[in-house]
């Protein structure tokens, strides 16, 4: 079996020093997250009208975060041991294929999805994250009604604190 001819491999893979050095100077890892900026930059928003009720923990041009402190249902639900005196309830982050925003009150609640519609169904992955690539308003905004309602909702449930 011939040799690939490039100075290294990763994993079995290998690439050239040309390749190897575009990503490690961010040139190609760069490329496609700008592309997303917008619909960060929106998700963002939804977030920060919140801020005033939470705590904004990390804001920066790929993630921005919020957290609450814990409520008495959240330290029940740890056996009265408080690991953090915080606990997050939502954030936006920005990756490589996609913007995802995650929101814990529908972790908790799934009964909040029930009168989502088909559309903002598709962008769901696992149980509370949604992924987007483009920024669809009417999806954007039925996300913030939804983003309302948790939040609502894990005040009243006691996961954070009421306070807040």
């Amino acid at each position: 079996m011939a040799r690939w001819p490039f100075p290294f491999r990763i994993r079995g893979f290998a690439f050239c020093y040309g390749v190897a050095r575009l990503f490690s100077l961010g040139g190609l890892c760069n490329i496609m997250p700008n592309q997303f900026q917008s619909v960060f930059e929106r998700l963002r928003d939804i977030l920060k009208k919140h801020a005033v009720s939470f705590s904004a923990v990390k804001d920066a041009s790929d993630h921005y975060s919020l957290e609450a402190p814990v409520g008495p249902a959240t330290l029940q639900a740890l056996g009265g041991k408080m690991r953090s005196p915080m606990i997050p309830v939502a954030w936006v982050q920005m990756g490589k294929a996609y913007v995802s925003f995650h929101i814990m009150g529908v972790y908790g609640n799934p009964k909040l999805l029930d009168d989502c519609s088909k559309e903002l169904r598709a962008h769901m992955q696992g149980k509370s994250c949604f992924n987007f690539k483009t920024v669809d308003e009417t999806l954007f905004v039925e996300l913030e009604q939804l983003t309302i309602q948790s939040f609502a909702g894990m005040k009243k449930a006691g996961f954070v604190d009421e306070r807040t």
